[in-house]
């Protein structure tokens, strides 16, 4: 007998002897990180509220408790107790039953009312039916992406819950090694900005930290062909972290399917759908631009397929040796800080991903309180000595002045931006504003994938801030509802009808002026001098967008031709006013990030530097070196770092 068949035999009898003689165990499995118990009275553990929390306390574990298919009653049946049971405010727009499982997974306007208080209805739908109930928000906005996500997963339910299994029985086998190392080896994003890439590993595990590409630069990926990387494949990796779906940390995910990796990816749930969503951007750019995509749309699927979903907090096993926790970032919907508690004690690393300290209109700031850290991998976009960006409320007037004087010149406003994130971050200033009157009322049309995005942050209001969560329950104050925002989906006909008619604010991808439909706006609007760009987030080197900003005022019309407006010889004249708001990026500014720092609890031992250009982690390794005594490093691509 294996010994994770023991394992599951021993614990079967552990819990057996921690439950009352009436309740029964018919089988106990690893799904993923989860211990589930299969029981013929499900009924039974429902009305004894605290077991599960307690075998989970004692065990150490999370648990699920399932019905054996057995004793489920028939859909119909169950259907029809459940919809008693839910108030009908709830909003419930669909029960879907899986006998294989034992779960009814309910989507509902109001997922709060079907959890009840402290999960009292759904304790109460278990003890009338016996289904385990699986609770989801239907999206305020129709979101082609989740809907097309959660009916993948349904369709792929039988291949997940073996993939499930499997990732079960790595996780929970025998440690085989006395050995003692931490070990982080940096693949990408080291002195630069892009390709973010790392593998922490230990003598039980390695794991991969983000797999991105680099803006502006089609050649240059992660290195993951090195010999201390993927040399020998990437079936050597036992787990991908996933720190949030920017094409810098998730656009090459999925191209580790396509050379043989199978094992899961962790995430929090918006990062996952986040990440199908601009992947197969990222594939459909590529055809559109004539270069080969490394990899296909079914390696998206593949990927999605492999996700498991974390939520902030969940402490979880993700090898014998690492548990994970996930922290908000602060930075884009779903982002997270990774924190990995290696051995027992033995050793803490975090790895912040992209962050934003301070609070935004979008999310609560950035998490840095912890059990342990001896180690911190920090981000340095903004970490040079002179990279102290704008108050918000000082970006926010220096915003509305330039659109007021556009719109007093019977001009057009565009701003590039991100797609996830600042897209949703300046909507919410221009709701506002134009609600107390601060600038005009005008259309702000969004185009790309924008209102897709737009979309997915409404789905999971639980990642926003506060504030914000409540507006969006409220469907009457929902900002991102407002009559001003008008979705592109007509393609060029619907632009040019934009660019001969009124005053108006464009909000499109993508945010470096490096491809998407940006780039038909400049054909369109640029030449005009009435109208502005205007520039709200951080535009890399190399990119169309850093050298607009340095000065261009002539575009190949090469460029501009990846949207179908022509191209081939010649330039195109930007007329239109070029401005620069700073204080909307969602990175941490050099004050954002010494604050992380100075106030982490507990403060780390070690910190890497990355995620920044040579000057911004240097000065920022050197500034935390003095400031705070610690040991700080601004490594190298391909540097391993021993730890112990």
């Amino acid at each position: 007998m294996s010994t994770v068949e023991q394992q599951l035999d021993d614990l079967k009898a552990q819990i057996t002897s921690e439950l009352p003689s009436d309740i029964s165990v018919s089988s106990v499995k690893y799904e993923g990180p989860e211990l589930v118990v299969y029981t013929r009275d499900p009924k039974k553990f429902a009305q004894q509220g605290d077991l599960i929390r307690q075998l989970a306390s004692k065990l150490r574990k999370r648990i699920t408790v399932r019905p054996d298919p057995s004793v489920l009653s028939r859909p119909e049946q169950a259907r029809e107790e459940i919809m008693n049971v839910i108030p009908e405010d709830a909003g419930v727009t669909d029960l879907d039953f899986h006998a294989d499982t034992g779960e009814v997974v309910i989507e509902a306007e109001k997922p709060g009312m079907v959890i009840g208080r402290h999960g009292s209805t759904l304790r109460e739908i278990t003890k009338n039916v016996g289904w385990t109930p699986e609770v989801v928000r239907t999206p305020p906005i129709e979101s082609s992406t989740v809907s097309n996500v959660r009916s993948f997963l349904k369709q792929e339910r039988d291949d997940r819950r073996d993939i499930l299994e499997k990732v079960g029985r790595q996780i929970h086998r025998e440690e085989m090694s006395d050995d003692e190392y931490v070990r982080i080896t940096t693949l990408g994003c080291c002195r630069e900005v892009g390709r973010a890439s790392f593998i922490l590993s230990t003598p039980e595990t390695r794991i991969l930290i983000d797999c991105g590409d680099k803006p502006g630069a089609e050649d240059e990926v992660p290195y993951l062909h090195a010999p201390e990387a993927l040399g020998a494949g990437p079936q050597t990796i036992d787990a991908v972290v996933l720190t949030h779906a920017h094409l810098d940390h998730s656009a090459l995910i999925p191209l580790l399917f396509k050379y043989g990796y199978d094992g899961p990816i962790y995430c929090t749930e918006p990062t996952r759908d986040m990440m199908g969503l601009l992947t197969l951007d990222y594939l459909d750019v590529a055809a559109k631009e004539g270069r080969s995509p490394p990899y296909e749309s079914e390696q998206v699927r593949e990927a999605i397929k492999h996700c498991i979903p974390l939520e902030y907090g969940d402490v979880t096993d993700i090898a014998p040796d690492v548990k994970l926790t996930f922290h908000n970032a602060g930075h884009i919907l779903g982002s997270a800080v990774s924190h990995f508690h290696i051995g027992d004690g033995l050793y803490n690393v975090a790895f912040s991903g992209d962050i934003h300290y301070e609070d935004t209109r979008l999310f609560n700031g950035a998490v840095n309180d912890f059990p342990r850290v001896e180690t911190l991998v920090l981000e340095s976009t903004y970490g040079g000595r002179n990279d102290y960006q704008t108050d918000q409320k000082d970006s926010e007037r220096n915003l509305k002045e330039v659109i007021k004087e556009t719109y007093e010149r019977d001009g057009k406003v565009v701003i590039p931006a991100f797609a996830v994130g600042r897209s949703q971050e300046i909507m919410l200033v221009l709701e506002e504003a134009m609600r107390n009157g601060d600038i005009p009322s005008m259309p702000v049309h969004l185009d790309g994938m924008i209102w897709e995005a737009t979309a997915i942050h409404t789905t999971y209001p639980e990642y926003l801030r506060d504030d914000l969560r409540d507006r969006i329950f409220h469907e009457d104050e929902n900002p991102f509802l407002a009559d001003e925002f008008n979705h592109i989906d007509g393609g060029e006909e619907e632009r040019q009808d934009v660019a001969d008619g009124e005053s108006c604010i464009i909000l499109s991808t993508s945010g470096m002026v490096t491809g998407g439909p940006i780039m038909s706006w400049l054909s369109h609007i640029g030449p005009d001098p009435d109208s502005s760009l205007v520039f709200v987030g951080y535009q890399a080197q190399g990119t169309l967008g850093r050298r607009i900003q340095n000065g261009w005022d002539e575009i190949p019309t090469s460029e501009v031709g990846a949207m179908g407006n022509g191209g081939g010889r010649g330039t195109l004249s930007l007329n239109m006013n070029v401005e620069t708001v700073d204080g909307f990026s969602g990175h941490a500014d050099r004050a954002g990030l010494e604050n992380f720092v100075k106030t982490m609890n507990p403060r780390p031992e070690k910190v890497l530097c990355v995620h920044g250009d040579e000057r911004s982690t240097q000065d920022l390794s050197s500034a935390l070196y003095h400031e705070y005594d610690m040991r700080t490093f601004a490594p190298k691509n391909l540097e391993t770092f021993r730890f112990l």
